[in-house]
């Protein structure tokens, strides 16, 4: 009993040094605070901690805020793994590539998102320049302790950070691999379009389109169902209508399907109650994602959507007739979905989407693109390029969700193993080697 105590007491210690070993060198980074948080599985210690930005990297006059980021700390010996957020960053989460690695973790909230607004929320500095320079800022704080290879990692809009911070700073990291990151080239990408025209079989996109006639063609029965469903969440529609809502609720339905789950045998068919089938629908395409909290929480994300990074919209040839709010709305365009905070006017800028699609299939070196081929937004993916020294792992039957190294052939994840091992020159232990 005695040397079982003896040789925890050993492993306490040891940890609690480490940790005052790194509590002590970040207590030297300048304009850095943290706070201790639980530890991942593996990891020495974690910190959730809050760097000072400058809200305009061109122009310190601007003032500055407070962008929080997870640290969790495994060695100053070991690579370190950046992961650019999309979005806000509620809860610290280890990434595949860091566990695959035994890497340190930087996971960088954006700036507008979550705890790290600035103050006024000027969204004239909401920009991919300045939200990269960001990244680049703390990069080169964090490389002061950390002295190893980086590699910065992201999903979705998270994964399109990934290759827009490669691109304005292509020697902060060695690696970058976006998953399902799309790259849109307009706020009404086509390419999307062809993918619904495309994907799957002929029947399972009927089964999709004959669903959303289905509700349209039951309109103010399914809006009486679909509105005691909403008073129970307490839903507001100001931003929206309830009618406008009701009908991008529908047409978001085959995007939604597509993105997150893709099984045809799930979709209702005519005999099942019309309840059941928008119970399902709320499932799947939940009008509360057009209803008011969501319009401010994902604000920002739509500033950026309509400015620079692009988007998609809804296509109204098959609904003729069917859409009377959205058609009244939108004119003779297809409805967009973006919303833009406070309804206000912006311009997009498409020039930047372009020049970085260029360069990914020209310039864009060391970078494993991962994506599901039944993903809508797959589509918009930086395409395979032979000019470059990339890899891309577009994977079967895999949605938005699914699209991961776990669930890649044996076959795949020995070709992501092999990758990073040749461009880090390290060697990787698992269980697929």
């Amino acid at each position: 009993m005695t040397r079982i105590i003896l040789f925890v007491s050993v492993i306490f210690s040891g940890s609690f040094l480490f940790s005052q070993d790194i509590e002590g060198k970040l207590k030297e980074l300048k304009d850095v605070t943290f706070e201790k948080v639980i530890t991942p599985k593996g990891y020495v210690s974690a910190y959730k901690v809050f760097i000072t930005q400058l809200i305009d990297h061109n122009d310190a006059s601007k003032g500055t805020f407070k962008q929080q980021v997870w640290l969790s700390h495994m060695s100053f010996e070991k690579q370190n793994v950046i992961v650019t957020q999309g979005y806000e960053s509620p809860y610290n989460s280890i990434t595949e590539p860091a566990k695959l690695i035994g890497a340190n973790q930087m996971d960088v909230e954006h700036r507008f998102f979550g705890n790290s607004i600035p103050a006024g929320m000027d969204y004239k500095y909401l920009t991919i320049e300045q939200a990269t320079a960001d990244l680049h800022h703390i990069r080169e704080v964090f490389s002061t302790i950390y002295k190893k290879d980086w590699i910065s990692t992201g999903i979705s809009k998270g994964g399109e950070t990934t290759v827009y911070y490669r691109y304005f700073f292509p020697n902060d990291v060695k690696v970058s691999i976006p998953y399902v990151a799309p790259l849109a080239l307009s706020t009404e990408d086509p390419r999307i379009y062809h993918f619904f025209d495309t994907v799957n079989t002929a029947e399972c996109r009927k089964a999709v389109m004959d669903f959303q006639t289905r509700i349209l063609s039951n309109r103010k029965k399914s809006e009486r169902i679909l509105k005691k469903i909403n008073k129970k969440d307490s839903l507001s529609f100001t931003y929206l209508t309830f009618d406008q809502a009701f009908e991008y609720a529908v047409l978001e339905y085959s995007f939604s399907f597509w993105q997150w789950n893709g099984v045809c045998a799930d979709i209702p068919t005519k005999d099942v109650p019309l309840k059941e089938a928008l119970e399902y629908l709320n499932k799947v395409s939940s009008m509360e994602f057009f209803s008011d909290s969501q319009m401010k929480s994902l604000g920002s994300h739509y500033y950026q959507s309509g400015t620079q990074l692009g988007y998609y919209g809804y296509e109204l040839t098959d609904f003729k007739g069917l859409l009377p709010a959205l058609t009244e709305m939108a004119g003779s365009s297809n409805p967009s979905a973006i919303f833009m905070p406070n309804k206000s006017a912006q311009t997009f800028d498409g020039i930047l989407p372009v020049k970085v699609f260029k360069w990914a299939t020209t310039q864009g070196n060391q970078i494993i693109y991962i994506n599901g081929a039944g993903d809508p937004w797959a589509s918009t993916a930086v395409p395979i390029s032979t000019n470059v020294d990339a890899v891309w792992f577009n994977m079967k039957n895999k949605h938005h969700g699914q699209a991961r190294y776990k669930n890649m052939s044996e076959q795949e994840k020995q070709l992501f193993i092999v990758t990073l091992e040749k461009w880090l020159l390290i060697d990787i232990v698992t269980d697929t080697k």
